[in-house]
Parts: structure tokens; C-alpha cells; sequence
């Protein structure tokens, strides 16, 4: 079953917010107030509501020999939109990590990087090697 998904997150300043993902990652801007503002981020629904500071501390966890942050949320894309998604945003200049292969030579074999948004959420871009393999489990 393929479907989109919706997740709603509080977010500190909504003109920030929508600078952010409308004008570096170029993400279509849909319903909003001065409260709350809708994301169309590859097809699925981020509603971030105006709250303004909130606790937002969160422990990491390794995978192999990489740390990664447990608090995230991110997207599975093409190679070619990763590619030029990742070039784009190195020449911005905006703090996203170097792109990484996860699970190498392993089921699952993926590329990803992440970036921070103004709210302090990490954002991870994925493309898997073999996409049959997202779900996949190890033989």
C-alpha cells in the first residue's frame, strides 16, 4: 500500500519556516495563516504550527561508525533528485553533512545526508541503491 503521510510539528517562527523550506529547498507552500503553515515536501503534508521555543533536546544513536540524530524525520528521493537537490544546497552553504552510504554492500544500501531547518529539526534525504530494498530485511 503507497500512500502520503501528514505530520504536524511546532515550529519557533512561521516567516522563517516558510523562507526555509520554500526558497532553499524549493518545497511547494501550501494552506497557511500567521500561525501555522502547510509543506508539500516531495508529496507528503508537513504542518508546522507556530509555538515559538520549546524543549528540543534529543540523544543520538550509531550506525556503524556514524552518529546519527534519533530525532529526525526525512524522505526517500531519486538519485536525480538527490543529486541535484545535495549540489544545490552545498552551494548555499547551509550546514548540510556530508553525503554518507549507509549499509554498504549490504541489503538496504543507501546515500543520505541532513540538514538543520530554522526550528533546529534534522531533515535526512535518502536514495536507496536498490529502492525494492526499503523496506527489506536482511537475508
Amino acid at each position: 500500500m503507497e500512500s502520503n503521510f501528514h505530520l504536524s510539528l511546532p515550529c519557533r517562527d512561521i516567516e522563517n519556516t516558510k523562507v526555509f523550506y520554500s526558497k532553499i529547498l524549493e518545497t511547494p507552500i501550501g494552506r497557511n495563516t500567521n500561525t501555522w503553515i502547510d509543506v508539500d515536501l516531495f508529496g507528503n503534508q508537513i504542518t508546522f504550527t507556530k509555538s515559538g521555543d520549546f524543549n528540543f533536546d534529543f540523544k543520538n544513536y550509531r550506525l556503524g561508525d556514524q552518529i546519527l540524530p534519533s530525532f529526525h524525520f526525512g524522505i526517500i528521493i531519486t538519485i536525480d533528485d538527490f543529486g541535484k537537490l545535495y549540489s544545490r544546497l552545498l552551494q548555499l552553504d547551509i550546514g548540510a553533512t556530508l553525503q554518507t552510504t549507509y549499509m554498504k554492500e549490504s541489503v538496504g544500501e543507501h546515500l543520505s545526508f541532513f540538514v538543520k531547518d530554522p526550528n533546529g529539526y534534522m531533515i535526512e534525504f535518502k536514495c536507496f541503491k536498490n529502492h525494492s530494498e526499503v523496506f527489506k530485511t536482511q537475508k
